[in-house]
């Protein structure tokens, strides 16, 4: 009996190592970093609106995929977050461009930027989705197909709703916000920063377009929203003369942004030692397309000093419209984020 019972045992220790060995394998397959400690802020997947955020599986460095109910908007909007690695209440919101699609935000797909600010102690937030949305309010359909309305309410969703998913549960203060956009993301960054001051402490524009009603601006976003996808301009503030238009326009707008750090850049449009291995016709439409914004950048720059704006310029020789050129900015703002909103 004794021997039966001392068999028994070890079938049972040995049992017992087994399932404690597959359990600590799951679970380290389930934490995104090897690194990871439990009581690690990012380690851990926040509830959400479908119940609860889940890993990205294809972005390593933490980032969950979080369901955010808009009512504005009247359904979930997919956030990509990374939260503050030790706790902060700092985050810095990351803003699309032209061609945001609904699978990713491109600050995680096409340069990654919670590997940029890995172990940092500010939460990165990165919509996704708003094609041609400049991140605004709409004041009708986004396009010309009624038959499927696009609603955009995205000014609401960023200002009004999604800080409060925000403070709920990633622990991030309402009122200790940078923001950051390439493109259309630069110009909505600049717009937002102005327009809700008590949000937004800095905000960072890479090649973004801030003079947005100066004559020939209107037919180059409608040309830019048409090819997009058959977004209508017009639906966006209603029409050219709507006074919305203007005060929407960074450029006639300064006065939010008083006490905010500003940063805008754009590079010449000559293409990189970086830009060598692209295709010609896309070397044509990056140099075009920094060529406008480094203009229109030089001119909302001179505009916000002589207002007495907290701005820092950045030109870099060479550069075109393309994720060489944005990337570079992500990589060397880095430092002045983390200052300004003491995020280390």
């Amino acid at each position: 009996m004794s021997t039966i019972t001392a068999g028994a045992q070890r079938v049972a220790r040995m049992a017992l190592a087994l399932v404690t060995a597959v359990t600590l394998a799951v679970t380290l397959m389930l934490v995104p970093n090897n690194s990871a400690q439990a009581q690690d802020n990012r380690g851990w997947l926040r509830p959400d609106a479908t119940g609860t955020c889940e890993w990205d599986p294809n972005v390593q460095y933490w980032v969950q995929r979080c369901d955010v109910w808009s009512a504005s908007m009247g359904r979930s909007i997919p956030v990509q977050i990374v939260p503050a690695a030790r706790g902060g209440n700092a985050a810095l919101y990351l803003l699309d461009g032209l061609r945001a699609t609904e699978r990713t935000n491109a600050w995680v797909n096409d340069t990654n930027a919670a590997r940029t600010y890995e172990n940092t102690n500010i939460t990165l937030v990165m919509p996704v989705g708003g094609t041609a949305s400049f991140y605004a309010d709409w004041a009708g359909p986004a396009t010309y197909d009624l038959q499927n309305p696009v609603k955009y309410q995205w000014e609401t969703f960023l200002t009004s709703e999604l800080p409060d998913y925000l403070q709920r549960y990633f622990g991030v203060a309402p009122n200790n916000n940078s923001v950051a956009g390439l493109s259309m993301g630069g110009t909505a960054a600049i717009n937002l920063a102005s327009r809700h001051p008590d949000q937004f402490r800095q905000a960072l524009s890479f090649s973004g377009y801030l003079t947005m009603t100066l004559p020939g601006a209107q037919t180059l976003l409608r040309v830019a929203l048409l090819d997009a996808g058959g977004f209508n301009v017009n639906a966006m503030y209603g029409s050219m003369l709507n006074p919305r238009r203007f005060e929407n326009d960074p450029f006639l707008n300064m006065g939010g942004l008083r006490g905010t750090d500003v940063y805008v850049s754009a590079a010449s449009g000559i293409p990189s030692p970086a830009d060598q291995n692209i295709a010609p016709q896309h070397v044509a439409s990056g140099a075009a397309l920094e060529m406008i914004s480094n203009l229109s950048t030089r001119l909302y720059a001179g505009k916000a000093r002589f207002e007495g704006i907290n701005l820092t310029e950045n030109y870099p020789p060479t550069g075109l419209h393309n994720w060489n050129q944005f990337g570079y900015q992500l990589d060397i703002t880095k430092g002045r984020v983390l200052d300004v909103m003491n995020a280390y």
